[in-house]
């Protein structure tokens, strides 16, 4: 029922539609729902495109600690191997005749192969303990990209409620 009063001036009273149908110049709700697709598409699209960029990230962190690692690795097999050099000839020096203690070196050479054996394992215990910190600190899970997705399928679930 319409009134039968004239609006007062400066009001512009705009015309009975029926319910359903969008004002002109508003999109309908095809259009609507086609941009709320589009725009998900879009959203999983970026969401990908930060997933890969975290995955590198995550793997230039894990080179980082393996390299290390490796490059530990030979110093503390020659340090391993020197030690047991080192232990034969403590055992050789230790058995010898009891007249026979003269040696003229001031270190006696079982005693040169302990250090030399103690400097590769040090060496090598620091580039392992340098690599287990690195690895220590790598996330193999994409946080920030799993935070940034749960955040817009809530969003999305906002939007569309059942």
């Amino acid at each position: 029922m319409a009134p039968d009063v004239n609006p007062p001036p400066g009001v512009v009273v705009e015309p009975a539609r029926p319910t359903g149908v969008p004002p002109a110049g508003e999109p309908g709700l095809a259009a609507t729902f086609k941009g709320i697709i589009d725009d998900s598409l879009e959203l999983l699209k970026q969401q990908f495109v930060m997933l890969k960029a975290e995955l590198k990230a995550d793997f230039r962190k894990v080179l980082a600690g393996i390299i290390p690692i490796a490059c530990a690795v030979a110093p503390m097999l020659l340090g391993g191997v020197m030690l047991c050099f080192a232990l034969v000839h403590l055992i050789h020096w230790a058995t010898l005749p009891a007249g026979q203690t003269y040696d003229p070196a001031t270190i006696p050479l079982w005693g040169c192969y302990a250090l030399v054996a103690l400097a590769f394992l040090v060496t090598g215990g620091v580039l392992l303990a340098v690599g287990y910190y690195r690895l220590k600190t790598v996330n193999p899970l994409p946080d920030e990209t799993a935070k940034a997705l749960e955040e817009n399928l809530q969003w999305l679930m906002k939007q569309n409620p059942k």
